[in-house]
């Protein structure tokens, strides 16, 4: 399909790119390759090499097709590629390409994208521009919660289209028998053949809001939650990153008699999984610093459980929220409820960098969350974030573990912190006596 079929077969035709040449006329098109992370290598051959002639500048001066059999420049092209997850990429793909990552709609975006352009379209389609059908702000941002997940506003259109299909198909059954309408008829054809009708309807104001939205959409197909702000005993609050945008990832500890084992549990890939042995044996090896008993891994066996089970979870930005739900198991201190943190963490308790910032405060902001922990490292990154979402947000950054712990802790005592030596061991920065 891209570099096109010899002459020799039967239906035989240029490829995708030289037809698209072929139908812009000029040398220096734009051309969009759609979702190229779900491009997938099976028995016809690899798509990823055949686009790499087209993509790598240093080839495609010089493009051959098999149909044509002439090389063909396509160095003035201006190729946009999308994506859903870089990471999805080929290696040699993504290599020959400058990244520009665009962040998910915030929801006072979304809100604005349905009152001004989803909502007249869906009118005009519909051929209903001229009734005084309103939506309220409440049951749009209802929809955006509670009847879609996503990053863009594909979902939210088809949910918009779907409340008022249903609020014409009442429309006409409310006014059958008054007007004589046919409910078989389109709402178009109906306005069309009943002039009295038209005008009456003109005239009346429908409005759909919260109620109206469950009346026609049913059951919610997502749990919009705000986050239970008590403090608790082996329970932090960590924040995710997916394809569809960020949210919030309770994690659970619980320390019980038994032999002596780790048990982890909620779906967690490997990452994850190293990530609370990190955790884990970052808390064994400084113990009397963290004010956790010597011997609570003695003969108990520890559950970290991250909930919705059926969701695959991974990556290592979990770490400090997985270190800091085992200490409050292990020492009794609760974990406050509206504190949210995220960062990879090392076996001397460091905080690495992670990626999906943007999203992730927005997570925090949407589920009520007043504090949110970050890698020091990131700090840099908060010029990128959304005014919006920083609005109401005590951002903390953090090098350390330690540092955290007086803000999540709750009864954490600030003067026995962990000590400045060991820190400076921990960073590697202590000078070797000679």
């Amino acid at each position: 399909e891209i570099r096109g079929h010899r002459r020799t077969y039967v239906g035989a035709m240029p490829g995708k790119i030289i037809q698209a040449m072929k139908k812009a006329g000029t040398i220096n098109p734009v051309i969009l390759l759609d979702e190229i992370d779900k491009m997938s290598m099976d028995f016809r051959g690899d798509p990823s090499a055949a686009l790499l002639e087209v993509l790598d500048p240093e080839q495609n001066v010089a493009f051959q097709d098999h149909y044509i059999e002439v090389d063909y420049d396509l160095s003035n092209v201006l190729f946009i590629t999308t994506a859903n997850v870089k990471y999805e990429i080929p290696i040699p793909l993504l290599d020959r390409m400058e990244i520009i990552e665009l962040s998910s709609y915030l929801e006072p975006e979304k809100l604005e994208i349905a009152k001004r352009h989803i909502i007249p379209k869906i009118k005009e389609e519909y051929g209903i521009k001229d009734l005084n059908i309103e939506v309220t702000d409440d049951a749009i941002l209802k929809i955006i919660r509670e009847y879609t997940r996503e990053s863009g506003v594909r979902n939210l259109e088809r949910e918009l289209s779907s409340l008022f299909r249903k609020t014409i198909k009442e429309i006409i059954l409310d006014f059958e028998k008054k007007y004589k309408l046919n409910s078989e008829t389109d709402f178009k054809t109906a306005l069309r053949e009943n002039p009295k009708f038209k005008r009456y309807i003109k005239r009346k104001k429908f409005i759909i809001d919260e109620k109206k939205v469950e009346e026609y959409l049913k059951v919610p197909k997502f749990k919009f939650k705000k986050e239970d702000l008590e403090p608790k005993v082996g329970v932090a609050v960590g924040l995710a990153w997916t394809s569809v945008g960020g949210d919030t990832m309770p994690i659970e500890v619980s320390i019980m008699p038994g032999q002596e084992k780790l048990t982890l549990t909620g779906q967690l890939g490997e990452v994850m999984k190293e990530s609370a042995k990190a955790a884990l044996s970052f808390i064994r090896s400084n113990f009397k610093e963290l004010k956790v008993p010597k011997n609570f891994f003695h003969r108990k066996e520890i559950h970290i459980h991250i909930p919705e089970g059926a969701i695959p979870k991974d990556g290592p930005s979990a770490g400090i929220t997985i270190a800091m739900a085992l200490i409050s198991a292990a020492s009794g201190y609760p974990v406050r409820g509206d504190v949210a943190m995220t960062g990879e963490i090392t076996l001397r308790g460091n905080i690495l960098p992670i990626g999906g910032l943007n999203e992730k405060l927005l997570a925090a902001k949407r589920s009520g969350i007043t504090t949110v922990i970050i890698p020091k490292d990131n700090e840099p990154d908060l010029v990128e974030v959304n005014e919006f979402v920083k609005k109401g947000l005590n951002i903390v950054p953090v090098k350390h573990i330690t540092e955290a712990l007086p803000i999540a802790l709750v009864g954490w005592d600030k003067t026995q912190q962990y000590s400045e030596n060991q820190k400076k061991n921990d960073n590697g920065k202590t000078k070797r006596k000679s």
